[in-house]
């Protein structure tokens, strides 16, 4: 399975914390190794770091990055870049090749994407060809993409666990 990053564009600090802490929280239970943020917003970074240094795992989250730098760098370190829009190719067309790459630098959009983007990415990948959030198509997308052995991932290091249970809610802390 390839190695995952993240790269969220297109965040606006005054509107979009919310949903792009959960762009992270669902790039980190799903599999991926970090988020580049293409924003300044140190509560969010921090918000993600928290959560990562509770639950375990070694996800990181670098703040403030120029996104266009973010990916000739992935590039030129021989990864590959799959930007998720209602625009590009059936995901469900793509994602075994994209399943051979060594590293995949996901590329997660707002309300509007640079132009660039398009033609900086290996892989223009439609989730599905309808409007709908940029959580769900990071979640589906890793799901396909990791074949769903991402779902009973275990965090050795983690300070609070879940225990499964058929009813009722159990935590476990170290």
């Amino acid at each position: 399975m390839p190695e995952v990053a993240v790269l969220r564009i297109g965040h606006r600090p005054e509107r979009d914390q919310r949903v792009t802490t959960h762009v992270g929280l669902a790039a980190r239970a799903l599999g991926a190794r970090g988020m580049y943020l293409a924003a300044d917003d140190p509560g969010v970074a921090l918000s993600i770091t928290d959560v990562a240094s509770r639950w375990g795992g070694d996800f990181f989250i670098e703040n403030d990055v120029k996104w266009r730098r973010c990916i000739q760098d992935w590039k030129a370190a021989g990864g590959k870049v799959a930007h998720l829009t209602m625009y590009g190719l059936r995901m469900t067309d793509v994602i075994d090749d994209i399943r051979t790459e060594e590293r995949v630098l996901v590329v997660v959009g707002a309300e509007k994407v640079p132009g660039d983007i398009y033609g900086l990415a290996d892989y223009n990948v439609s989730v599905t060809t309808q409007p709908h959030s940029e959580i769900s198509s990071l979640a589906l997308f890793l799901d396909h993409l990791f074949e769903g052995k991402e779902l009973n991932r275990e965090y050795p290091d983690a300070k609070i666990r879940i225990e499964p249970t058929k009813v009722g809610k159990k935590t476990v802390e170290r």
